[in-house]
């Protein structure tokens, strides 16, 4: 199935402008709302704005700023959380990824010429987990803290022991990109573009660093969810969570929309691409409503299929992964769900 799982197999075993964006807060407008089916949705009014990072991250795949135009479109207030999904999978029967056998002959088309077979008991379905270690680990291998589990799925996410009982009101996990369109599909819906996305995570602050602003805990206070402590193995929980938290745990933005930052990954239409940082490169070039590249172009994984992963999870940290902000991204392979992944949906609007 994907590379993601090989490669944790062999570890274990081997052991601008203000003429650009015009937005700013006091120009911000109250979000009109609208119930759309059983998802509440946010209008979101287009505009433009300056995609990207004021700064290089420590993944490494920053977008440099450019500014952008989006047309106005709905955005879910929340997370797709278990219970809609659950609806979805009841009424049509649809199994995901992690819930289907894996298929050798599909999975080693994307795999190295050489790659030898798994055991057919490490080809059994499942997804990939979070296993904090019980002391520091080397940063430099996520085997030191992901590993595949048997029977991890969206209604086991964390494995076989575990369920989603009294959890109806998380974000769904252990979610894939084809089953994040399955549902949207459904749904009448659509997964958003990483300009779409990150346009409404800003909520219209212009150039901002967080969601809320330029400081993370702004007065002492938590305004996502995220890893405090040490990164991978102690989690203090300081911001009330050390996984997962119910959706609308945390103050929505300006647009009133929840958890755009922190809590899970959220799953993007883009494939994911990674091009070196220039923060001075793009600032006259303005593009309108972009949709990403054809083709996933990841140097450090030039084989894979992945699709962009937006707005940080539970697991990012200072120490590793600090892309608990609007312009925090990722990619996230395209067969494989994981249980800090996510998505949320859009519509266009109707003309």
């Amino acid at each position: 199935m994907m590379v993601s799982l090989v490669m944790i197999l062999a570890n274990c075993k081997d052991s601008h402008q203000k003429n650009i964006a015009e937005i700013n807060e006091q120009d911000i407008v109250e979000p009109n709302t609208n119930d759309v089916g059983e998802n509440r949705m946010i209008f979101i009014k287009g505009g433009t704005y300056t995609m990207g990072a004021l700064a290089q991250s420590n993944t490494g795949d920053a977008k440099s700023p450019q500014p952008v135009k989006v047309n106005s479109f709905w955005m879910d207030e929340t997370e797709v959380t278990n219970a809609e999904f659950k609806k979805f999978a009841d009424e049509t029967g649809y199994l995901t990824i992690a819930e289907r056998p894996i298929d050798w002959e599909e999975m080693k088309k994307i795999l190295p010429p050489d790659t030898p077979k798994p055991a057919d008991e490490d080809l059994q379905p499942g997804s990939l987990v979070f296993t904090p270690p019980a002391t520091e680990v080397p940063l430099d291998n996520y085997a030191n803290w992901w590993s595949w589990v048997d029977g991890a799925n969206w209604k086991h996410p964390d494995g076989p022991d575990s369920n989603i009982e009294g959890k109806e009101n998380f974000p769904v996990v252990q979610i894939a990109f084809e089953d994040a369109q399955e549902y949207a599909k459904w749904a009448g819906k659509r997964l958003p573009t990483e300009a779409e996305w990150e346009f409404a995570a800003r909520g219209g602050l212009e150039r901002k660093e967080f969601a809320w602003g330029d400081e993370l805990t702004p007065n002492g206070n938590y305004m996502a969810n995220f890893f405090q402590g040490e990164f991978p193995y102690k989690n203090t929980g300081s911001d009330g969570f050390v996984q997962a938290a119910p959706v609308k745990s945390f103050a929505p933005n300006k647009y009133g929309l929840y958890d755009m930052v922190g809590n899970v990954w959220e799953l993007c239409s883009d494939f994911y691409e990674v091009k070196p940082f220039d923060p001075n490169c793009c600032h006259s070039n303005l593009v309108t409503n972009p949709k990403g590249p054809e083709l996933t172009v990841d140097p450090n994984d030039p084989l894979a299929i992945k699709h962009v992963v937006k707005g940080g999870s539970f697991l990012c940290s200072a120490q590793y992964c600090s892309n608990y902000k609007p312009s925090g991204r990722q990619g996230s392979s395209y067969d494989s769900g994981m249980n800090h992944t996510g998505f949320r949906c859009v519509r266009d609007v109707k003309e």
